[in-house]
């Protein structure tokens, strides 16, 4: 009898396995896949999800992860810039946060079953193709096509929905910032990954572009990535922004995409991912399901209203330019909607900041 069975081995389950271990609880990890599993993902941290990771003593391997200070939005001639002003992200390829994960979860003591296939729930067992596995808790960290939030009976709320397509390519990264390019029906960022690559994800509402295409439809980054070999193949994903009616239901209990897909453009699944599995572990140990649920909720609200505003610009092209020139003008504006966006500035800033934004683009 396990403390946690957790359903899938990717960075939500592993991170939970971490906290379980960490809590001084056994935890067993199912996954039919064996590391590193690649997913398609932005592969950016925020600051706090970096720090996360280093409080948990993750170490990245060296040129294999790539410092992350700002952001920098593109918008056909227009650049605008903006800094992390209380320490920095990371980028880094999926596989290598694969890796180091599951390294750092077994060194504590987490069981790694990796090949093994959940197929459903018997009691309090999660039954596989290999036989039963019990558990006092059973965790669902199967990804956005949970079947373990199926299985437990726990709703789906479709909210805005995008699809999103993701490569590599070796160039050195140009710059320290997550780069987003805009055109008005889709957008593409650039997240420097390593020493000698960076990651390109194209998201958009109706279709996934090929990225012959993309790179001819966002010039500029056209421009960039002109001779640089692809390094990776295509990965795509779907139902972008779609989120459980709950996160917890008896002694199940759903955690990163399980629970909810943030839009990419905000670069938070993988922090909410880390801090929902540190929440959702203390709950385990108060024996209180539902102070997770209040946790969850909690953790991505703000994330949730910062994708509904950037994708309300994107969607606006006059709107969106006069916000880019508004940020243009004040520079520290843009650092302080950054600071709250990486919760380096408490939410409540978040209004004051926002009406600042607006008097801005009403003087633009």
């Amino acid at each position: 009898m396990h403390d946690l069975v957790i359903v899938g081995g990717g960075p939500a389950g592993l991170a939970t396995a971490l906290y379980a271990r960490r809590a001084g609880l056994s935890a067993v990890v199912l996954d039919p896949a064996s590391p590193p599993v690649d997913r398609a993902c932005g592969e950016g941290l925020m600051p706090d999800g970096f720090a996360r990771l280093e409080a948990l003593g993750l170490t990245m391997p060296a040129g294999l992860w790539a410092p992350l200070r700002g952001i920098r939005l593109v918008d056909g001639p227009a650049t605008v810039e903006g800094r992390f002003p209380g320490g920095a992200g990371a980028g880094v390829r999926r596989t290598v946060l694969h890796r180091v994960l599951a390294g750092r979860a077994e060194a504590e003591g987490a069981e790694l079953r990796w090949g093994w296939r959940a197929v459903g729930l018997e009691g309090g067992a999660v039954a596989t193709d290999r036989g039963a596995v019990p558990g006092r808790w059973i965790v669902g960290a199967d990804g956005r096509a949970s079947r373990v939030r199926g299985w437990a009976g726990i709703g789906l709320r479709r909210g805005r929905e995008r699809l999103g397509v993701r490569s590599h390519y070796a160039a050195a990264p140009w710059s320290d910032r997550v780069e987003v390019h805009f055109r008005d029906d889709a957008q593409a960022y650039v997240t420097p990954v390593a020493a000698d690559m960076v990651g390109v994800a194209v998201l958009s509402e109706q279709r996934t572009l090929p990225f012959e295409e993309a790179l001819v439809a966002f010039p500029r980054l056209g421009i960039r990535l002109a001779g640089a070999p692809r390094v990776s193949r295509e990965r795509g994903a779907a139902g972008l922004g779609r989120r459980a009616g709950r996160v917890a239901r008896g002694r199940i209990a759903l955690v990163g995409d399980a629970a909810a897909s943030i839009d990419p453009i905000t670069g938070e699944g993988l922090t909410i991912a880390l801090a929902e599995a540190e929440s959702l572990v203390e709950a385990i140990v108060a024996g209180e399901l539902a102070r997770y649920e209040r946790s969850s909720r909690r953790l991505r609200r703000l994330p949730a209203l910062m994708s509904r505003l950037v994708l309300l610009a994107a969607d606006r092209p006059g709107l969106r330019r006069r916000a880019l020139a508004a940020l243009g003008a004040e520079a520290a504006l843009f650092d302080r909607l950054l600071a709250v966006h990486a919760r380096q500035l408490p939410s409540r800033t978040l209004g004051p900041t926002l009406v600042r934004l607006a008097l801005r683009m009403a003087v633009s």
